[in-house]
Order: structure tokens, then sequence, then C-alpha cells
């Protein structure tokens, strides 16, 4: 409890220093210096990867301070490191601007996911990756016989299923090795899932169920959601890619296609 304490003491003395001084520099003070301060590095790492010394001298902190509040970023996936250990902007920022961009993703989406039920017979569903697990954003099923059931809003693991697959298959080497550690699925498969552009699964995430995903990319060439079917692997078979990837993969272009229009238009 006592180092705690000292710890606390210690960077509330860092931030009142740096403080002093900089009231008439001319920069943003919202009052809150510790988010003064978190701002600076994300300012200085927006034009690219730096290491602790260069955030330093960009951005005119202590260099305990700038070291405390990077590895504090990185912790929350706001900040990475790369392959030489300099600090740069991390996943979190595409999740956030995915999660923003969902109205515009939502509103082509109806149609779409009505036209893949009517093309395959089968339920059709998007998901977007939300931390550790995957959420159903929208969803259309079929109004009779055997199905697989998706609510919206229902939250799936990231650990199986085509849909996990697709959105874990272009993240970064970290996030993907780790993401791996419990998955029903491996690094080979998601690397087929990168050449050929679709996924599928069968009795992975459920027995008797099998799905086909293909992604749905932002302005950026981000993967911001994967666009499923699923159904019963009675009734779609043993290998469904071969049967509906195409129709899959053209769902998941259109809607791409569309946030890129939709983007282009702001």
């Amino acid at each position: 409890m006592t180092d705690q304490t000292d710890d606390t003491d210690q960077n509330e003395n860092e931030e009142n220093e740096e403080t002093e001084g900089r009231a008439n520099d001319g920069e943003i003070h919202s009052g809150v210096g510790v988010l003064d301060k978190t701002v600076k590095i994300l300012d200085a790492l927006e034009s690219g990867p730096a290491t602790l010394g260069q955030l330093v001298a960009a951005t005119g902190l202590a260099r305990p301070t700038a070291h405390r509040l990077a590895i504090a970023l990185e912790r929350h996936r706001f900040v990475l490191r790369d392959q030489h250990s300099r600090f740069a902007l991390g996943s979190r920022f595409a999740e956030l601007a995915a999660a923003a961009g969902e109205d515009r993703l939502l509103t082509a989406a109806g149609p779409i996911l009505q036209t893949l039920l009517d093309r395959t017979g089968e339920s059709a569903q998007i998901y977007r990756r939300q931390g550790d697990q995957r959420v159903c954003i929208a969803a259309v099923e079929r109004a009779s016989g055997l199905r697989d059931s998706i609510p919206v809003g229902a939250m799936l693991s990231m650990e199986a299923g085509s849909a996990a697959q697709i959105l874990l298959a272009w993240e970064d080497s970290e996030r993907m090795h780790q993401g791996l550690r419990h998955a029903k699925f491996s690094a080979a498969k998601l690397a087929t899932v990168r050449k050929r552009g679709w996924s599928e699964s069968v009795n992975e995430r459920e027995e008797g169920v099998c799905s086909i995903s293909a992604p749905i990319r932002n302005a950026s060439g981000q993967v911001i959601a994967a666009i499923s079917i699923s159904g019963p692997s009675g009734r779609m078979g043993n290998a469904p890619g071969r049967r509906y990837a195409p129709l899959v993969m053209a769902a998941g272009k259109y809607l791409t296609d569309a946030l890129i229009k939709a983007s282009a238009g702001r």
C-alpha cells in the first residue's frame, strides 16, 4: 500500500512540475494534466513510430512520465511496439473507427443480408470484433426449418467459427498470436483465409453447424467486420465454401464498396 501511494505522489509531482511555466505556451490545456500529456504522445506518434527518447524530445515531457504514459497506452492497445521496439499507434484506433462507421455499415447491410438469405437459403449475419469476443451487429434468419439462430447483440467467442477466422486473419502478428493460443483453428488456416479471401468452419463453433465468412473493409483497407452465412451442416455439406463462398465474398465486397463511397462523400 505504501509503495502504491509513493508512486501516485511521484506521478503527481512529475505532472505538477511539467505544468509549471507552460500555461501560456499556446497549447490546448483541458485542465486535466495527464490527459493533455497523453494527447501529446499520440500527436507525436501520428507522424510515425518513435523511440522513448524521440517521444521525450517531441513532447517535452519528463522521461519517466513519457515512459509511464506510453506503457499505459500500450496496455490499452492505443500504442504498440514495432519490430524495432519503437512506439507506434495501435490497433484500438481502428476498432474505434470501425465502431464510429457502424451506422453506415448497418444502413447498407439490411438489403444485402436479405439478398444473401434469398440466394443461399441460410441465415446471414455481420460480426464486429469487440475485445476478445465478436458481436453480431446485424442478422436475418430463415423463416422456417432448421437454422442457426444468432440474435443481434449476441457475443460469441473469437476462438472458433469462420467469422472469428476473418476477424483475426488480418490482425497484426502479436494480436494474431494471442488469438491463436486457444483457437480451434491454426495459423496455417488463417494464411489460407488471407490467400483465398474467405473462410469456412464445419462443426467448429458448434456441433452440426457450419458457416462461411468474408471480410468487410473500410476505405483504408482494414478489415472491420465479417459477413457470414450459417446453418446446419447436414444441409450445407462438409465443404460449404465451394458452393457459397462466391456469394458471401460478393456481399462483403458490396458492403466494402458502399463504405468507401460513403467515406468519400463525407
